[in-house]
């Protein structure tokens, strides 16, 4: 891996980039490329608003924000920065500053002249309305798998000012490929309509046939359609983080569109990883980063592609005690494969669609018989977690507790997959 002190920008009509697959950008270039980069734009006087990724996503952000906040302020009228929850929860004081790199209750320290917000998915209040997507021309984007018109609310910060600018990571994601761009703005700071649709879609979709896409998928395209009603101008910086440690690959600048693709395309080689045969089983070990399974269960999302027919994946993550505090239905639901909910949509459809698509991604494949009542999945999805073992198996998920599992038995069996820091970097099968 070359590590880039002075690394060289390439630019085109809509996109700036700078790194590379084995490249670890150091922090002063990094800096130097945003300041560039913002310095070409047309910002003095008008107002900015930052959209950032929570703690769930591996990113330097302090590095990234301070570069930005330098760039920006004296030039700017206003400058806000915007935590992307989508429905996860809220960050506390304490949670940013240590995100963001800041003295706990004093923001301004490090980023003076900046308002911060956490995006409050839950209040109404929030949110403006941008328009509606057709029916028809939703069917046409998720190419017929849905029909539905689509209500785009936006969080009010982003349209009450003149420039959106997204900072944040571009990693392979179950629901629309590969995440990034204007995914910071639907589903990370949008309203319930469009992240159920969206979330839906992909899960007609699945996530082992979406994640690590690349192109413009349908959910893809369904959210880019949603940006595009944004009256901000739209900017974005992308990059690719070599995941575990935080450091830089890559950066890309421009439109949300280029940036992101740009970034994906590197994205694809540094966090993807081939094997050449599936594996009986998989034992993901979990970050703290994620803190309940509603996060957590990328670990099995990355992994789901290389499980053999009838195989495991368990997810090793003793510090996490519940569920989804933020989505208690889905304890009600429990985890399910996708044909389940579709073969019994009456019974399903009044719940938040982004529940079932959460529920049919930690699932993985499978089937449902009508006739029968039987569900049959693909592999074995067993939780190794602090959550107790009558909720785990009320979920419909395998238990095992975590006290019995040996993580250095794992390394050499040979029918074990051990998967540290597991949740970012993806697992394929070579093709032949």
């Amino acid at each position: 891996m070359t590590q880039v002190s002075h690394p060289r920008f390439r630019a085109s009509a809509r996109v700036t980039t700078v790194g590379g697959t084995d490249q670890l950008l150091d922090d002063d270039g990094v800096a130097d490329f945003v300041a560039g980069c913002l310095a070409a734009e047309d910002l003095d006087g008008r107002s900015v608003c930052v959209v950032i990724p929570d703690a769930t996503r591996s990113c330097p952000l302090p590095m990234l924000l301070s570069a930005v906040h330098g760039a920006l302020v004296g030039r700017v009228s206003r400058l806000t920065v915007l935590v992307a929850l989508g429905t996860h929860a809220a960050m506390t004081e304490a949670q940013l500053a240590r995100h963001l790199g800041y003295p706990a209750g004093d923001l301004a320290a490090r980023y003076p002249g900046t308002t911060l917000l956490n995006h409050e998915w839950a209040d109404p209040d929030t949110f403006v309305s941008l328009g509606v997507i057709p029916a028809e021309r939703v069917a046409e984007l998720s190419e017929g798998r849905l029909r539905e018109s689509v209500d785009v609310r936006l969080n009010r910060a982003v349209v009450e000012h003149e420039i959106a600018l997204v900072v944040g990571p571009v990693f392979p994601h179950e629901v629309v490929g590969f995440s990034g761009g204007n995914k910071y703005f639907f589903p990370g700071v949008a309203g319930q309509e469009i992240i159920d649709l969206s979330h839906w879609l992909g899960a007609l979709i699945s996530s082992a046939d979406i994640i690590g896409t690349r192109g413009t998928t349908p959910v893809r395209a369904l959210i880019d359609e949603a940006a595009a009603l944004i009256p901000a101008r739209r900017l974005a910086l992308c990059v690719v983080v070599q995941s575990g440690s935080g450091a830089l690959h890559a950066a890309a600048f421009g439109d949300p569109q280029a940036a992101w693709s740009a970034a994906a395309d590197v994205s694809a080689t540094t966090h993807v990883r081939y094997l050449d045969a599936p594996v009986r089983r998989v034992l993901s070990v979990i970050p703290e980063k994620y803190d309940d399974m509603w996060t957590a269960a990328k670990g099995f999302y990355k992994v789901e592609p290389v499980v053999a027919d009838g195989g495991e994946v368990v997810i090793y993550a003793p510090h996490i005690t519940e569920i989804s505090a933020m989505h208690p239905e889905i304890e009600e639901i429990g985890y399910h494969c996708r044909d389940y909910f579709v073969q019994q949509w009456d019974r399903f459809a009044h719940l938040h669609w982004g529940v079932l698509a959460h529920s049919t991604h930690l699932r993985g494949a499978g089937t449902y018989d009508v006739a029968t009542g039987v569900e049959r999945p693909r592999v074995r999805v067993t939780l190794a977690t602090g959550i107790p073992e009558d909720v785990v198996r009320r979920a419909n998920l395998g238990y095992l507790d975590p006290a019995a599992v040996d993580l250095a038995a794992a390394v050499d069996d040979e029918e074990t997959l051990l998967v540290p820091e597991a949740g970012e970097v993806l697992f394929r099968l070579a093709r032949p």
